[in-house]
């Protein structure tokens, strides 16, 4: 997986500072180049009075959008390009810039409204995963307030099947190239008071489970260390709790094995995985 060329999309906001944030911490570890977009809605057309009045508004977002650039260069410097994109979707136009500028991955921050260290998806995130061919970065809400100094880890949310399989190659390439370790967890949602059978039927999965992730993890320990760990709890959630997560921790998702090649596309677990994490996500793209 490149990693060489990172957009991230900002906004005067908190959210947009939390992505900038992750945005420049990866940029700097990976040797990235950064590029810094700003996505401005349409000015509507016009003929007479309402074309003064079409003028008057396209002047007003060109200034809030050279604003708000203003302040991501104060914050970052001159080490990244600043430029200003216009569409009528934040998301949909990061998706159109990444295209563009041949972007290895786009950044953003969480949504507002949710829990300080958590991942909320609104309509920008929505957007790109749905539609982004590239990997999509989300930090969670407060990231920016006390970033890490580097990342530490990268952790892959792991289960069999191609798209995961995949994702795992990816992943210890990025990791070569970061230098860092490598973890493989994977999953295990159990019911709070299982029955004799159901008790049957865990160890067999834990069983096949810790089998599958030795598998995965096989043939790339000569490329970085790698570790695996099953995680259990009655969901996704709780499961994720029991789990040791570093201060730079960076998680990557696989997209559904039912979404379109070339795309971004969450499945119900990554989904969770998103939701319940308490440090940035990765999601990637499906290949061939």
């Amino acid at each position: 997986m490149k990693f060489d060329n990172l957009l991230t999309g900002f906004i005067p906001e908190p959210q947009g500072r939390d992505g900038l944030a992750l945005a420049v911490l990866l940029a700097r570890q990976a040797g990235a180049h950064l590029t810094v977009a700003t996505v401005k809605p349409p000015a509507p057309g016009g003929l007479g009075p309402a074309r003064a009045d079409a003028s008057a508004w396209a002047a007003y977002l060109e200034e809030q959008a050279a604003a708000a650039l203003a302040q991501a260069r104060e914050l970052v410097g001159e080490d990244a390009d600043y430029i200003t994109h216009t569409h009528k979707g934040s998301g949909r136009g990061l998706v159109e810039l990444a295209r563009k500028r041949g972007a290895s991955a786009v950044v953003i921050g969480s949504a507002p409204g949710g829990n300080i260290g958590r991942i909320v998806l609104g309509s920008t995130a929505d957007q790109l995963l749905h539609a982004s061919p590239v990997p999509v970065i989300l930090a969670p809400r407060g990231y920016a307030d006390d970033p890490p100094p580097a990342l530490d880890r990268l952790t892959v949310a792991y289960r069999r099947g191609p798209c995961a399989d995949a994702a795992v190659k990816r992943a210890a390439r990025l990791a070569g190239v970061m230098d860092l370790p490598l973890r493989l967890v994977t999953l295990l949602v159990s019911s709070a008071r299982p029955v004799k059978v159901e008790l049957d039927m865990l160890a067999r999965l834990r069983d096949q489970a810790t089998a599958d992730l030795n598998a995965a993890a096989r043939g790339h320990r000569r490329r970085t260390d790698v570790e695996v760990e099953l995680l259990e709890g009655r969901s996704v959630a709780g499961a994720l709790q029991h789990g040791r997560w570093a201060p730079g921790e960076l998680v990557i998702c696989a997209s559904s094995d039912a979404g379109p090649l070339r795309r971004v596309f969450l499945g119900d677990t990554s989904i969770k995985i998103v939701r319940a994490a308490t440090c940035p996500v990765m999601i990637l793209a499906r290949t061939p």
